[in-house]
């Protein structure tokens, strides 16, 4: 097979790969916000089916002599074909390790899972849940020994969400915001507590919608383009940059929790809607890794909507919506009670500076499940146990403690240090970006493309083109520095706690 011939067929191969995962994806989607309960079975099996296929696709001998044509003659591709053979060959890899039965079953015991997952939260019953949950850590187990038998089985679950990360890399970045956030963690305990008060009010949920669709046209969010629904778990789905569905929650009581989700699953969606128009349906669509997305979507969550002039900006949109509970509340009332920092049970309404605490315990978790330390039973007491240990709280029930996430559901083990790594690349691409880009400018304006667009530039247009080492060093001016996003965290929490 010709260096050509080869093109022309993966080529093909990409418009087929593409078909079934758009189908998968709306599935996905549909199942998460408006299918009807006793629908997860049904929709599983199709699931499963459609992911055969892309399996007998991906293992095919034809699919290894594509690669093998392709990555033989590696030096006279350009960058853009060299990477699609590179991906196809890593899926690839990891697909031929799982036959294509036990691959489908997969595919359909997450489906049931996330339907098993989501009545046993409201339940609190993690006894109800842990059938699914043991049976998806074997399979990952399991995936583990086979890729590599002689490699711990976690840092093989980490590389897949993050290229050459291991416990290794991942052991000193948490001791490190151990080290440095614990002592400030308990110095604002001893603080007086702002004032929260007008937030626990009731705030309609009709009303929070209209909010919602505010602070997508902040964003740049265009609905012909965004779809919003509501689930249980927030989540981003992206099919291409005309197709991107983001999800929220609403609680009466808790006007912010939807803000931030909104924003957080906004950023998600800016990252997708700005992959580059050459790489729009290959493989190199979408983004570079786990950790790059949760750096768009923490950045601008937090960076930028836990900010002074984000906070004075949204002030009067919320006061036009919600007078009487607003009545008297001020842009530095707002910003303050956005950014109150306590420990807490629920990590994504967690404050930035304990944050990274409720990614820990989820680490240290994840370690001991796939490396057989604690049975799947003991799950609930050793997550109750560390949040006693880590953040000094008393977990009262399964909903509040270990059946929170939706993420182990959809077999992501391995993929909450993200978060964490994310929230600290942000730091640094801010740091970069506030020296050409008048951000906080751009911020009281309420036009945020300025900063879009810098991360447009550096990051979303490449989607998978580049690795995660290579966009963190172009966005962040140099190597990763944690130290970075410590400081920022120690600065503003100083200022905000008189410390």
């Amino acid at each position: 097979m010709t260096t050509n011939e080869a093109l022309k067929k993966l080529n093909a191969l990409e418009t087929e790969l593409r078909a079934y995962n758009h189908a998968l994806g709306c599935l996905n989607y549909d199942g998460e916000t408006v299918a009807p309960r006793n629908s997860a079975p049904a929709r599983g099996e199709t699931m499963a089916f459609l992911s055969g296929i892309i399996h007998n696709w991906v293992t095919a001998a034809e699919t290894g002599e594509i690669i093998e044509a392709l990555l033989s003659d590696r030096d006279a591709l350009s960058l853009k074909d060299r990477r699609r053979a590179e991906l196809l060959k890593q899926e690839r890899d990891d697909l031929t390790l799982v036959p294509a039965e036990e691959y489908m079953a997969y595919q359909q015991l997450m489906a049931e899972a996330m339907q098993v997952w989501h009545d046993a939260k409201l339940a609190s019953d993690f006894a109800a849940y842990a059938p699914y949950l043991d049976r998806i850590i074997a399979y990952n187990r399991r995936f583990a020994q086979r890729k590599n038998p002689d490699k711990n089985a976690y840092d093989v679950l980490l590389d897949g969400y993050e290229k050459g990360l291991s416990h290794e890399t991942l052991d000193p970045f948490f001791d490190l915001l151990k080290a440095h956030l614990t002592p400030v963690i308990l110095e604002v305990a001893k603080r007086p507590r702002p004032d929260t008060a007008f937030l626990q009010q009731s705030y309609p949920i009709h009303l929070q919608r209209q909010f919602t669709e505010q602070v997508m046209q902040i964003m740049g969010l265009s609905r012909d383009d965004c779809a919003v629904g509501e689930t249980e778990h927030p989540f981003t789905e992206g099919f291409n940059k005309h197709d991107v569905r983001i999800t929220t929650h609403y609680h009466e009581d808790s006007v912010l929790s939807n803000l931030y989700s909104v924003v957080h699953e906004g950023g998600h969606a800016l990252y997708e809607l700005g992959v580059g128009d050459d790489l729009q349906g290959t493989l190199l669509s979408g983004g570079s890794s786990m950790s790059i997305h949760e750096s768009q979507s923490r950045f601008y969550e937090n960076l930028i909507g836990r900010s002074r002039p984000f906070c004075e900006l949204l002030l009067p949109k919320l006061r036009a919506l919600f007078p009487r509970q607003l009545a008297g509340v001020d842009a530095e009332k707002l910003y303050r009670a956005a950014n109150l920092a306590e420990p807490s049970l629920i990590r994504t309404e967690a404050d930035e500076l304990t944050y990274s605490i409720h990614v820990l315990i989820r680490y240290e978790l994840e370690k001991a499940m796939i490396g057989g330390d604690i049975a799947t039973a003991d799950i609930p007491g050793e997550w109750n146990r560390m949040y006693k240990t880590y953040l000094g709280v008393d977990v009262p029930d399964d909903r509040r403690g270990c059946l929170q996430d939706s993420h182990w559901s959809f077999g992501a083990i391995g993929y909450f240090p993200s978060y964490a790594l994310g929230s600290a690349y942000g730091v640094q691409m801010l740091e970069q970006m506030e020296k050409t880009v008048d951000v906080w400018g751009a911020v009281r304006a309420g036009d945020l493309s300025p900063i879009t667009a810098w991360l447009g530039e550096r990051i979303h247009r490449y989607g998978q083109l580049l690795t995660p080492a290579e966009l963190v060093e172009s966005a962040c001016g140099g190597p990763f520095d944690a130290h970075h996003y410590v400081d920022y965290l120690k600065k503003k929490y100083g200022e905000l706690y008189s410390l």
